[in-house]
Parts: C-alpha cells; sequence; structure tokens
C-alpha cells in the first residue's frame, strides 16, 4: 500500500529586516515609533469596525443593547447562599431560592440574562452540573428560560405593584404640565451636542494622563485658564486661575461661600427682598440667617445695608450680602451704579463681602451688557457664574471668582463636599470656550430667545393689553402685572394649572414665610430668632426713611398680582400653544 503523498505548504518567511532575524539591518527609533503608531492605528481602525459590525448585527437582530440592564450579556450576579446552607438546604436548594428571590423582587428584571453556568459555578464555588440543575428546574418553573444560543434569560412575569410610598425629602417635586413657562430654565433642544462632542473628541486626545487622577479642589487649571480669559472679555471679571473655582452648580458655590462665612464668624446674610427660596435654604443649612433688603426700580437699596442690624447691635449686623445686580431676579431689575458703589464700601466698611450672582449675564437684547460688579473691588466681591443658562443645567457646571481670603477657605470645604469637580465636563468646557464655539453658541441662543421675547411682548399686547411686562431687557423670563382689580394671585395660579400652565406668581419669591410655604418647606419664620426684623420686602411705612422712594410697583406685595413666566423652555412648535393658554387665562383675570 502506497503512503498518501503530503506537499509541504510554504513555509512563512520572516519579515523583511524585523528584529532578531539574522541579517536584519538595526532600526531606528522613527521607524519603531511609526509601527507603533500604525498598528494602534489599525487597532482602533479594527475595533471601531468591530463594534460596528455588532452595532449592525444587534440592529438587524432586534436586540436593543443599549437600553439593556447591566447584566444583559451574562456579567456578574451576587447571590448569597450562606444563610440558606447555614439553615440546612442544599446546594441546590440554595441557589434556586435565591434565584427565584431575585426574579421576585425584581431584583433580576425580565429579560436579563443570567451567567453562564460555568461561570456562575466558579463564581459560587459549586460544581456548574448543580448551577444547571438549579436552571432547568427554575426554567420548568417559568421563572426562567432558555434557547439556544441565547444563553439563560428570566421570564417574563407580571410585576407585583409596589406599595405606594410617600416621596422622600429632596425627591423631585417640580410641578408637570402640558405648558412649561417656569423661569430660570433654557431651551435645553439648543445644547450644542455637535460642538459638544467635538471638544470632547479634542479635549480627551490632548489631556494628560494625570488630568484623571485626584486633582485640586479648584478644578482643572485648562478651565480655570479659558474661564479667567472669557471673563475678562466678556463680563469684565478681574480675575486670574489661581482664584477661580469650578463648582456643581452655583448653588453648591452658595453653599461652600456660606459656609466659608460661617467660620469667619458670619452669622446673617443680607438677600434681595425677592429671590429664589431655594438659595436662602441654603444659607440656611449653612448656618446664616437670610435678611430681606428692600427693593426698587434700581434694584436692592444697598443704600440701607447699615441700618439691618438686629437688637444684637454690630455683632447681629450681615457678613455678607447676595445681590442679582445685572439682572434681579426675578424683577429684572438692574442695579443702579451708585447702589454698585454703596454695597462695594458697605463690604470694605463693615469687611464684609458682596456676593455676586451673575445667572444670566449673557443675555442682553435691548441694552448694552452691564460689566460685572466684581470688577470695582475683587478683594470684596465674590463674583458666581454658571453655564446653566447658557448650555444646560444638567451640566453642573459653575464658578466662583473669589478673592484671596477666601481661596483657602471655599477650596478646603469643597474638597471635603465631594473632592473635586468631575473632569472629563471640565476639558470638554475648556476647549469649547478656547475654540470659539462657545460663543457662538451664546450669539445663537441670544437670537433665539430674543425672538421668543418679541412673540410674547407681541401676543400681550395683542390679546391682554391690560398686562403690563417688565424685566425684558435681559434674560430668559419676564413679570406680567396685572391690573388693579384683578382675580387675586392664588386664583390665578390655580387658573394656570388648570389650563395645564406651569408658572409662578411672583410673591413665590418673596423672602419671607408665605414663599417657603407655597415651596412646601418650613416656614422662615420658624426658623427666625425674636429679634429678627419682619421679612416683607417693603419696610413698615414708619420705619422707612423720609428720603427713601416708593418701592416699585412690580415689587410691592401689596399690589396688583403679578406672574413670573420663562420664555426659554418650550420647543418651537410648542410655543404658540403655551402663548394661547397664557393668554386666555390674562384675559379672564
Amino acid at each position: 500500500m502506497s503512503r498518501p503523498r503530503t506537499t509541504p505548504g510554504p513555509v512563512p518567511s520572516a519579515p523583511r529586516n524585523a528584529p532578531g532575524t539574522p541579517g536584519s539591518a538595526p532600526r531606528d527609533a522613527s521607524d519603531s515609533s511609526r509601527d507603533a503608531s500604525d498598528g494602534a492605528s489599525q487597532n482602533a481602525t479594527r475595533d471601531a469596525r468591530g463594534a460596528s459590525h455588532d452595532a449592525t448585527r444587534d440592529a438587524r437582530g432586534g436586540r436593543a443593547r443599549d437600553n439593556a440592564p447591566w447584566t444583559a450579556f451574562g456579567g456578574d450576579l451576587h447571590l448569597d447562599l450562606t444563610e440558606r446552607r447555614a439553615a440546612g438546604a442544599g446546594l441546590r436548594a440554595a441557589l434556586e431560592d435565591a434565584l427565584r428571590e431575585a426574579v421576585q423582587d425584581g431584583r433580576l428584571a425580565p429579560g436579563t440574562r443570567l451567567p453562564s453556568s460555568r461561570a456562575l459555578g466558579e463564581d459560587l464555588g459549586i460544581a456548574r452540573n448543580t448551577v444547571v440543575e438549579a436552571y432547568g428546574q427554575l426554567t420548568a418553573e417559568g421563572w426562567l428560560g432558555s434557547r439556544p444560543g441565547s444563553g439563560t434569560t428570566v421570564a417574563g412575569r407580571a410585576a407585583p405593584r409596589p406599595a405606594a410610598r410617600p416621596a422622600p425629602v429632596g425627591a423631585d417635586r417640580r410641578p408637570t404640565g402640558r405648558h412649561d413657562l417656569l423661569a430660570g430654565r433654557p431651551d435645553l433642544s439648543l445644547f450644542p451636542r455637535s460642538a459638544w462632542l467635538a471638544s470632547a473628541r479634542r479635549a480627551l486626545a490632548v489631556a494628560p494622563h494625570d488630568a484623571f487622577d485626584y486633582g485640586s479642589p479648584l478644578g482643572r487649571i485648562e478651565l480655570r485658564r479659558a474661564l479667567s480669559d472669557y471673563l475678562a472679555r466678556v463680563r469684565g471679571v478681574r480675575t486670574d486661575p489661581d482664584r477661580l473655582l469650578v463648582c456643581a452648580g452655583f448653588g453648591q458655590g452658595l453653599g461652600l461661600l456660606a459656609a466659608a462665612l460661617r467660620g469667619r464668624g458670619a452669622g446673617r446674610i443680607a438677600v434681595e427682598g425677592y429671590g429664589l427660596p431655594p438659595q436662602r435654604e441654603v444659607l440656611r443649612a449653612a448656618g446664616l440667617d437670610p435678611v430681606p433688603l428692600p427693593l426698587d426700580t434700581d434694584g436692592a437699596r444697598t443704600d440701607l445695608l447699615d441700618g439691618l442690624g438686629g437688637a444684637g447691635g454690630p455683632a447681629d449686623r450681615p457678613g455678607a450680602v447676595l445681590l442679582t445686580p445685572a439682572h434681579q431676579f426675578p424683577t429684572g431689575a438692574a442695579l443702579a451704579a451708585d447702589r454698585r458703589a454703596a454695597a462695594v464700601r458697605w463690604a470694605r466698611e463693615r469687611d464684609g463681602y458682596v456676593i455676586e450672582d451673575d445667572y444670566d449675564g449673557e443675555f442682553r437684547y435691548d441694552r448694552q451688557p452691564l460689566g460685572a460688579m466684581q470688577a470695582l473691588d475683587p478683594d470684596r466681591v465674590v463674583y458666581g457664574g454658571t453655564a446653566a443658562k447658557s448650555l444646560a443645567p444638567g451640566l453642573r457646571l459653575a464658578w466662583l471668582a473669589l478673592p484671596d481670603e477666601l481661596v483657602e477657605p471655599v477650596a478646603r470645604l469643597k474638597a471635603l463636599a465631594d473632592t473635586m469637580s468631575p473632569v472629563t465636563d471640565q476639558l470638554t468646557f475648556a476647549e469649547l470656550i478656547t475654540s470659539g464655539r462657545y460663543d457662538r453658541h451664546v450669539r445663537r441662543c441670544r437670537l433665539h430667545y430674543r425672538r421668543r421675547r418679541d412673540l410674547l411682548v407681541a401676543a400681550l399686547a395683542e390679546r391682554a393689553p391690560r398686562v403690563r411686562v417688565t424685566g425684558i431687557a435681559a434674560g430668559l423670563h419676564a413679570v406680567l402685572q396685572l391690573p388693579a382689580g384683578s382675580r387675586p394671585e392664588a386664583e390665578l395660579m390655580e387658573r394656570a394649572r388648570a389650563a395645564g400652565l406651569v408658572l409662578t406668581g411672583l410673591d413665590w419669591y418673596r423672602a419671607g414665610p408665605d414663599a417657603e410655604r407655597a415651596l412646601g418647606l418650613p416656614a422662615a419664620a420658624d426658623a427666625r430668632p425674636d429679634n429678627e426684623p419682619a421679612t416683607a420686602p417693603d419696610a413698615a411705612p414708619d420705619a422707612r426713611p423720609d428720603n427713601e422712594p416708593a418701592t416699585a410697583p412690580n415689587t410691592a406685595p401689596d399690589t396688583a398680582p403679578a406672574l413670573v413666566v420663562g420664555y426659554a423652555t418650550p420647543s418651537d412648535h410648542a410655543f404658540p400653544a403655551a402663548l394661547d393658554a397664557l393668554c386666555g387665562i390674562l384675559r379672564e383675570s
């Protein structure tokens, strides 16, 4: 019998000039670097093709990977068999019981893919056959499902209805309705997704490795440098990167400042007579008692700061004042130049601080932009800015330009709070600013919001001409003052809710107990010392100096009702319907 002939295959030859090959020439560093770069590029291309292939295959197969639970691909699964084993159950019975309980209580959702029998057996230290038998039993009972090539998954079952529970403290209690006209929120559809993505790619490509390590509580130096230049150019802020702190929203920054001031001995802080109730709660939580400052058409009465001391004398005077000088929130007044100077003079003489909340400084329509008050005295004015209006509140990006004396205590409190703000968003925002994309985005938003404001004003002039519109030279909201004899504000708010409108009345912002009760928070009076003066923004007539001008009509609590309407949030197609609903309740008022 003859043997079958075998044809030897070709012998693979070594690559030309491969390292370690006899006769190969030595390679220089540039060759190695080029090969490494080529290899990385090929690997990246291959990975991208593989990801694309997987995505295409998943789309054809109808699998929704992005929406699947984290265990959808047979990931880790925590099962504790200790107590069951201690009670005398066998391995298989204990495993079946643990899996059955995990499905019953909803920890394993329908469709969740379980680990393979081999992987789960190794994790639990039991035989694979035991897992196979447990899977089989639960499949027979209908708890699990199994298809060849698809592994074992949790079967779809009617989930038990959870018992009704009250919402925990701090849960999202924002009102909902068909027409969202709440003040203080931007049009989220304007978020520059493409520009943000391009900036993220660029920022991550050039970021050093140590950028992703624990860093300074002040924030990434790239963003602080970009903000220092941007704020000087756009808002006239006088600062440098070493005095800027990046925080998770202005609310966090305000809390850090309040705690630092409390540490310096301050016990009270002056606030504008109308403002955000949550900010006053932040101040109280840090140990500072808010003392309201009257308002008029020129903004806060900073000339009255010296008179805010209680019965305790100088020790009872505020150690700081919180202002929105560029665009008072919510009345819309701009703080007059002499009152800016008065606030800075008070801070110098009393060793206090002015906290400037520049919440919407980029959006000016009918007047020249007002420069930041901080430029008057960077050692006495803390400047606070945010990307919540210009980009999105969900980014939680804000910043403080601090006086030298406050840098160390505020940075220390930031480190205790959360170590530092997230790095990737900081790097991306820095690139967005330095590339010029942020400026272009803000200009587009400014035009968009101005058109929205003009539509609101035109609609009210035509369909509710008796309503006075104020505070519209800047920002993302307007105050609608109704004529005398109109329905009470509370009744207007009920009608608005019935019409599907989500908005607020001016009284909600008042620095007094009624405003806090409307928010569902404890009344301010509950925690106010007995010697604290009344919190109404307009002082009683016998307490007001003879030369004090009358409180502005759109800020006096005893005049006709007023609504605070945000015109930024609704989408373009939904805005006309929101205007129709708004004009409808105003006509009936």
